[in-house]
C-alpha cells in the first residue's frame, strides 16, 4: 500500500511493510492494483492510495528532500505512511524490495498515462506491468533509467559532492545519467569532468542497486582519478571535497558535523564502507 510514494508501515518499533488484504476498508480509497509477486503467503499486490486527501495535510513537508512527515488513513490507525528513504534501512531486504518495486511501477504509470507513439490514453495491462494503448496497439513497458555513481579516488582521498537542494553538510559520490551512445566508463568520465572539472582514468563496475527514486538503476563504479583540481558546476555541485578515510570515519560516528556521508541503504554508503576496508578489489 502506497501514498504519493511512500509505503505502509506498521506502527510498531521498529516499523515493517504492513501487508493488508484485498479486502481492508482502505482499498476503497485506492486505484487500481498491481501484481508484484508470490511468496511463502500466497500472491503480493499493491495499492496506490494517492487519491486519498488527508486532513490538515504539509505540502511543503512533503516536498522536502528529507520528508519527516507521516499520514494515516483514519481506515487503517495500525499504519502510517512514511518516505521511502527515510526508513529503507528499518525493513528486511525483501520489505525493501517490495516496496522499491511498488513505488516505481507506480511512479511509471502516474507518468506514462498517455501512449507516446500515438498520443490517445494508454490502459493498464499484464498486471500493472505493461500500459496497452487502445487506439493504435502499442505496448509500453516500466522505464529504467541507468545512473553512474562513482568511488573516485586519488591516492588516500575519494571526492564527495553535494547537490544544491541537500540537507546542510550532505554529501555523496557523484552520479548522473548515461547518455545515448555511452558505455558504464565513458559516462563515469564525462560526469566526472562535468562536475568537478576532475579527470579519470581506469574505471571499474563494483556493483548495482535498483532505486525508486524514480526509476533509476544505479551502476556503482570505481574510478581512479587523474588530477584533483576542482571546477565545479554550480547548477549540479554546490561543494566537492577530497576526503580521507579518517575523515570518513569520524563523520560516521557523528565526530565531524561538517560532513554528513551517504546513508546505509544506499549503494553510495556500500562503496565508501567498501573503500574504508580496502575491498574494491
Amino acid at each position: 500500500m502506497l501514498w504519493r510514494g511512500k509505503p505502509l508501515l506498521s506502527a510498531g518499533n521498529p516499523a515493517r511493510l504492513l501487508l493488508l488484504p484485498t479486502d481492508h476498508p482502505v482499498m476503497r480509497d485506492s486505484g487500481p492494483e498491481i501484481f508484484i509477486g508470490r511468496d511463502d503467503i500466497g500472491p503480493l499486490f499493491a495499492a496506490d492510495l494517492s487519491g486519498w486527501e488527508p486532513e490538515d495535510i504539509d505540502e511543503e513537508a512533503l516536498r522536502r528532500f528529507a520528508d519527516t512527515s507521516e499520514q494515516v488513513h483514519p481506515d487503517c490507525p495500525e499504519g502510517r505512511f512514511a518516505e521511502l528513504r527515510r526508513v529503507m534501512t528499518w525493513l528486511t531486504p525483501r520489505e525493501a524490495e517490495i516496496a522499491a518495486t511498488a513505488r516505481a511501477l507506480f511512479s511509471w504509470h502516474g507518468t506514462h498515462a498517455f501512449c507516446s507513439k500515438c498520443g490517445a490514453p494508454s490502459e493498464i495491462a499484464m498486471a500493472g506491468w505493461q500500459r496497452k494503448c487502445p487506439s493504435c496497439g502499442a505496448s509500453h513497458f516500466p522505464r529504467t533509467d541507468p545512473v553512474v555513481i562513482m568511488l573516485v579516488t586519488h591516492g588516500p582521498h575519494t571526492l564527495l559532492g553535494r547537490a544544491p537542494f541537500w540537507p546542510e553538510s550532505m554529501y555523496s559520490c557523484l552520479a548522473g545519467f548515461v547518455e545515448p551512445g555511452e558505455t558504464v566508463e565513458a559516462a563515469v568520465r564525462r560526469e566526472v569532468f562535468e562536475e568537478t572539472g576532475v579527470r579519470t582514468g581506469r574505471v571499474r563496475y563494483l556493483a548495482s542497486q535498483p532505486w525508486a527514486f524514480p526509476n533509476s538503476l544505479m551502476i556503482g563504479c570505481h574510478a581512479e582519478a587523474l588530477s584533483t583540481e576542482l571546477t565545479l558546476d554550480p547548477v549540479e555541485i554546490e561543494d566537492a571535497q577530497w576526503v580521507t578515510k579518517e575523515r570518513l570515519v569520524a563523520a560516521r560516528a557523528g565526530e565531524d558535523t561538517g560532513l554528513m556521508p551517504a546513508r546505509e541503504g544506499a549503494i553510495a554508503h556500500f562503496l565508501l564502507t567498501n573503500w574504508l576496508a580496502d575491498r574494491l578489489d
